[in-house]
């Protein structure tokens, strides 16, 4: 497992995480292991280990690490799940967003427009599918998501495609997909994009409640933390890079001071101080050796002693489509 998965941006994560000797840490992206077992050999007494994917923990049981501890569950839990296992508080907190190579390789997961296999997605094996979306979802709701969750500028014409294709045939395979998304966007030429990217990354995120989970985790991380505990997080696209942004900006103090037309009202202090400047991206050597760490951006803050400021997902989310709108 661990020839198959190379952990992005993993020297610039151990310098913003700084593990010590006798410190609790967490990997609420558990997935094959490379964080988790490099901040053990860096100094952590104990790490946890937070996975959804039953496959990614059945690896990791196999893999009989001392000072790790597994758990199965979403990162948005990881309050309950950390003070269940106890480690809480904690003293550092990396999240690693988005699909692992693991699961995009795995044909059978269905993450992979580039692979035939069930048009499936789920990193839980568990809930609604990709399939069950395409085959049940309104024209609107289809079009929000892969407009939304993709930025997908065509969209409309894809969600039309795909509901006028279903008629004929149910959608069971990712190149089923694929064929009717490139009947609208064509086949694309060798040195761009492939035309399914976007669709299939809206899909997954909408599929896993991707984002959700994101500002979930964030907000759980900082009641989670100890003062002076580090929080690092990796992401690999702007929807997610966002919101890690507009989190840290809030928690850090940053945000856009009051207009003169409003009542003086007063800020939280700040619970977290950035140790990255900005987004760090991987270098040139790691992009090469990895491509990837190519659209990779890490951001890192340390928690200050002030209380946790009060759970506002919905001032640094993403979009939120229901799963339940079926019928749009």
């Amino acid at each position: 497992m661990g020839e198959r998965h190379i952990p992005v941006m993993l020297d610039e994560v151990l310098v913003a995480l700084a593990p010590k000797d006798g410190e609790s840490m967490i990997d609420g992206t558990f997935g094959a292991g490379g964080y988790s077992r490099a901040i053990l050999a860096a100094g952590a007494s104990r790490v946890l280990g937070i996975d959804r994917d039953p496959a990614a923990l059945a690896a990791g049981e196999a893999l009989a690490i001392g000072g790790l501890t597994l758990r199965a569950g979403v990162f948005g839990d990881m309050e309950a799940i950390a003070e269940a296992a106890g480690f809480a508080p904690a003293d550092g907190i990396v999240l690693d967003i988005g699909v692992s190579s693991m699961q995009i390789d795995d044909a059978a997961r269905g993450f992979s427009f580039q692979k035939d296999g069930p048009l499936d997605m789920r990193m839980s094996a568990s809930g609604p599918s990709a399939a069950d979306v395409v085959n049940r979802g309104g024209e609107a709701l289809i079009a929000d998501i892969l407009f939304h969750y993709g930025e997908e500028r065509r969209a409309r014409a894809i969600a039309r495609a795909i509901v006028a294709a279903r008629k004929d045939k149910r959608f069971e395979r990712t190149l089923d997909l694929v064929s009717v998304i490139e009947s609208v966007l064509g086949r694309g030429r060798p040195d761009m994009i492939h035309p399914a990217t976007r669709s299939f990354q809206a899909l997954r995120i909408f599929v896993n409640d991707e984002l959700g989970e994101l500002s979930r985790g964030l907000v759980a991380a900082e009641r989670l933390l100890a003062p002076e505990g580090r929080l690092a997080v990796v992401t690999f696209h702007s929807l997610e890079d966002r919101i890690v942004k507009r989190f840290l900006a809030s928690r850090c103090g940053r945000q856009a001071g009051p207009s003169r037309h409003m009542p003086d009202v007063k800020s939280a202090a700040p619970s977290f101080t950035p140790i990255t400047k900005g987004a760090e991206a991987a270098g040139e050597a790691e992009t090469a050796r990895n491509p990837r760490a190519r659209s990779a951006k890490l951001r890192a803050a340390r928690r200050t002693s002030a209380p946790a400021h009060k759970p506002d997902t919905n001032a640094f989310s993403g979009p939120e489509i229901s799963a339940e709108e079926w019928s749009r």
